[in-house]
C-alpha cells in the first residue's frame, strides 16, 4: 500500500518561506507537487524524477525550490518570498517511473497517487 504523506502547511505572511516535506511509504517512482486554491483549477508545481532531475513550473521558479532525497523516498517544496496567491492546499503526488516530467507539469498525467494535502496560507 502507498502513502503519501504531506507535512510544513501553516500561515506565514508575504516574504515568508515554508518547507514542505513528502514522505512516500511503498515507492520508487518519480513524485511532484500539486497545489489547489479555492475555486481554481489544480496547479502542477514540481515534479521529481526518480534519478533526481527537477522540473518546477515557470510559476514558481526563482522563489520555490524543490529536492528529493530518494534512499529517504522523501521529497521538499522549500517556498520562499511567498505571496498571498500562493494560498492553496499542496499536495504531493506520486507515479511510475516513466512519467514524462512536463506532461505531469502540464496536468496530462493523473498521477496514481496522492497525499492527503497540506495547507499553506500566505496573509498580506
Amino acid at each position: 500500500q502507498v502513502q503519501l504523506v504531506e507535512t510544513g502547511g501553516g500561515s506565514v505572511q508575504t516574504g515568508g518561506s515554508l518547507r514542505l516535506t513528502c514522505v512516500a511509504s511503498g515507492y520508487t517512482g518519480c513524485m511532484g507537487w500539486a497545489r489547489q486554491a479555492p475555486g481554481k483549477e489544480r496547479e502542477w508545481v514540481a515534479h521529481a524524477a526518480t534519478n533526481g532531475d527537477i522540473l518546477v513550473a515557470d510559476s514558481v521558479k526563482g522563489r520555490f525550490t524543490v529536492s528529493r532525497d530518494i534512499p529517504k523516498a522523501t521529497v521538499y517544496l522549500e517556498m520562499n518570498s511567498l505571496k498571498p496567491e500562493d494560498t492553496a492546499m499542496y499536495y504531493c503526488a506520486a507515479d511510475n517511473p516513466f512519467v514524462d516530467a512536463r506532461a505531469f507539469l502540464d496536468g496530462l498525467v493523473d498521477p496514481d497517487y496522492w497525499g492527503q494535502g497540506t495547507q499553506v496560507i500566505v496573509s498580506s
